[in-house]
């Protein structure tokens, strides 16, 4: 089965020109209609880091969830975060960047790799005491800029300690789109079949011109859960690098229709939300839906 999550806080993080409260609850209202599994809709984390997050609350207050089966998530980056996130019942996962990269992790989250590891054990009991699901993101699954040691059997070996520990959600996360299809195909070739508890996905930070082969990689290698964003803008703002785009929505649900997947999206709600982002992000970030099916 597989399994979307769309991710406009992703998109949104990196944008510097405020979007309103009231455009992003009629964005996400209208994302909550499509049919995704999860909405990766906002953030809990300093409003000095990532200010355009800094209404995630506000935003969460305003959204319509009578009619759609689409699950919550929010990112958190510290137990504060977490915390404030756990107190509403709407929220359903709590998504906690981990980097294996030690450079990356102190850019990001200001934190050594063993320091996050050990928020990782309070997020699990702050999950368990208020009934949340933990989403780890693996941030530099396959490769980092920085120069810091990466292989799949680091890959391995961060995936047993935390599986040891009892995460269950690992979405294996390209930050700055350095992966290509030999080193993503390699990490997840390099856990799924031992973790058959663990839920994979793929958070994949692609280009035009790389976007197949890494989507077909990590599928051909068991991953059943994407992360997409509806125009596939995206990127993480702490990375020091230039922003790479998240996978388009549409670039996945093109490629799943060649594997006669099994897609539980409404096509003509996804076309009225993708209309809807053309109005919410400021002009001239959008990409063009010539030529695009859905």
């Amino acid at each position: 089965m597989i399994k979307i999550i769309e991710s406009p806080r992703d998109a949104m993080q990196g944008i510097k020109e405020f979007i309103s409260t009231d455009k992003k609850i009629e964005f996400l209202n209208s994302l909550l209609k499509v049919g995704f599994d999860s909405l990766d809709f906002g953030s809990f984390v300093s409003p000095k880091a990532v200010p355009q997050m800094q209404d995630t609350a506000e935003v969460l207050a305003g959204l319509d969830l009578e009619n759609t089966k689409t699950k919550l998530l929010a990112i958190v980056a510290n137990m504060r975060g977490a915390e404030a996130a756990a107190q509403f019942d709407e929220i359903h996962y709590l998504g906690f960047p981990f980097s294996i990269s030690r450079t990356f992790s102190e850019l990001n989250i200001n934190a050594s790799v063993w320091k996050a590891y050990s928020t990782i054990n309070h997020l699990l009991d702050l999950c368990a005491k208020t009934g949340k699901e933990l989403v780890l993101y693996i941030s530099m699954a396959f490769g980092n800029p920085y120069g810091d040691r990466w292989s799949p059997d680091i890959v391995y070996r961060w995936v047993d300690i935390l599986y040891q520990r009892g995460v269950r959600i690992m979405a294996l996360s390209d930050t700055v789109g350095v992966g290509n299809a030999e080193k993503i195909g390699g990490a997840f070739n390099a856990v799924i079949d031992s973790f058959p508890e663990v839920e994979f996905g793929a958070h994949l930070h692609t280009m035009s011109s790389n976007w197949y082969e890494n989507v077909n990689a990590a599928y051909e290698n068991g991953c059943r859960r994407f992360d997409t964003v509806i125009n596939g803008l995206g990127g993480c703002p702490m990375s020091g690098h230039e922003l790479v785009g998240n996978l388009p929505t549409c670039d996945l649900l093109s490629y799943l229709e060649t594997k006669n997947e099994e897609i539980n999206i409404k096509t003509f709600a996804l076309n009225k939300a993708r209309a809807i982002a053309a109005f919410t992000y400021p002009a001239g970030m959008g990409i063009p839906f010539k030529g695009r099916k859905y």
